[in-house]
Order: structure tokens, then C-alpha cells, then sequence
């Protein structure tokens, strides 16, 4: 097939591989009174927020927001070392694996190796603000975590504000204008807000 031309039984058997694989994730979480695995449910989570943020989306960045994610849960942060080189090298692990499985995935299912590729590199997102589909798929994660994560997130962090005001400026950083108005759309906390302005002002000073 070629990849202009996607049929919608073939999305969503793209789903569903991506959703099977993801299923192996050892860490669940609980929805409506059922046990989930969490890679599914955020795979499943950016799907919904594509949908609204931009509902005209390729279907490559639909699949790609499916499975930005995927098996990731197999290299643990804590298996690299502690500190900014042993982060930024489990980013780049993480890369790596999200881009060949997906492609891998979607080649298994009958996919043209080009859409395979695209799917692939949009995953990556290592052109941000040059690549719309990667700012795209930028702007979705950054709204799934502001809408189901950001609490945990806030409770987990809450005695290293500085830290957590710093985590949110460079978020922001990363989004485009849209997600920006989309982001003040879901009627952030207070607190929230407050770490961002905090956040960004600390930033402009050390780029003086």
C-alpha cells in the first residue's frame, strides 16, 4: 500500500498492534473500577487529546501519538545512571526503541517502509518547531500530562518547587503558541500557574 492512501481498518489495526504490545507493561493503573496496563491507557490517552487538539491530523501523526510511548517501560530511568548524561542518555535510548518498534510494527502489518520511516521519525521529535507533525505530537503530550498526570506529578514534587517551577518552563518551551492556548484552556491550578510564571522568570534572567 502506499502511504498517501490509509485505510481506516488499517489504522486501526495499527492501534490495536501497538496497544497489544503495550499491554506488557507491569505497571497498571486503575479506570472506572479496571485494572489497566498504564503504557495502553497513555497510548490511548494521546489518541483522545489528538482528537480535539487536532482533529484533521495525518494519519501518521495518528499513529504516531499511539505509540510515542511504546515499550518504553522496558529500559527503566533507573537503569541508567543518576544525573543530567545518565538522563539524556536513557532519552536517547528511548528514541531509538520507540523508532525501530513502531516502524517494525507497522512494516509487519503491511505498511509502505516510507509511511513506516515517517511514523518512525516523527516519534523521535528531534525537529521540534521545524517538523509540524513533531510539534504537534509535542503539544498532545505535554496536554496529556497537564490534564491526567499533573497532579501526581505536583504531589510527588511538591517540597522541590524551584525544581518543579524550572520542569514546567521548559515544558512550555517546547510548545508552540496553539498548545500554549490549549494548555491555559483546561484552567490550570493557581499553584500551577504560578510555578510557570516563576519558572519562565528565572529563565529570561540567566539568558541576560
Amino acid at each position: 500500500m502506499t502511504s498517501d492512501a490509509i485505510p481506516a481498518a488499517m489504522l486501526e489495526e495499527a492501534y490495536a498492534a501497538i496497544d497489544a504490545t503495550n499491554a506488557a507493561d507491569p505497571a497498571r493503573v486503575e479506570v472506572d473500577g479496571r485494572s489497566v496496563p498504564a503504557a495502553v491507557l497513555y497510548g490511548q490517552r494521546m489518541t483522545q487529546v489528538l482528537a480535539r487538539f487536532r482533529p484533521d491530523s495525518s494519519d501518521a501523526l495518528k499513529i504516531a501519538a499511539r505509540g510515542q510511548h511504546i515499550e518504553r517501560f522496558t529500559i527503566p530511568r533507573e537503569t541508567y545512571p543518576a544525573g543530567k548524561a545518565g538522563y539524556f542518555r536513557w532519552r536517547t535510548e528511548l528514541k531509538n526503541i520507540h523508532e525501530r518498534r513502531i516502524s517494525e510494527i507497522l512494516r509487519g502489518l503491511g505498511f509502505a517502509p516510507d509511511f513506516a520511516e515517517r511514523v518512525g521519525k516523527i516519534v523521535r521529535k528531534d525537529r521540534l518547531k521545524q517538523d509540524p507533525d513533531m510539534q504537534v505530537l509535542e503539544d498532545v503530550a505535554v496536554l496529556v500530562f497537564l490534564t491526567y498526570e499533573l497532579d501526581a506529578f505536583l504531589l510527588k514534587h511538591r517540597p522541590e518547587q524551584e525544581k518543579v517551577a524550572g520542569i514546567l518552563a521548559k515544558t512550555w518551551g517546547k510548545m508552540s503558541e496553539e498548545g500554549h492556548a490549549a494548555a491555559l484552556a483546561l484552567n490550570l491550578p493557581q499553584e500551577v500557574v504560578d510555578l510557570l510564571h516563576q519558572g519562565l522568570a528565572a529563565r529570561a534572567n540567566a539568558e541576560d
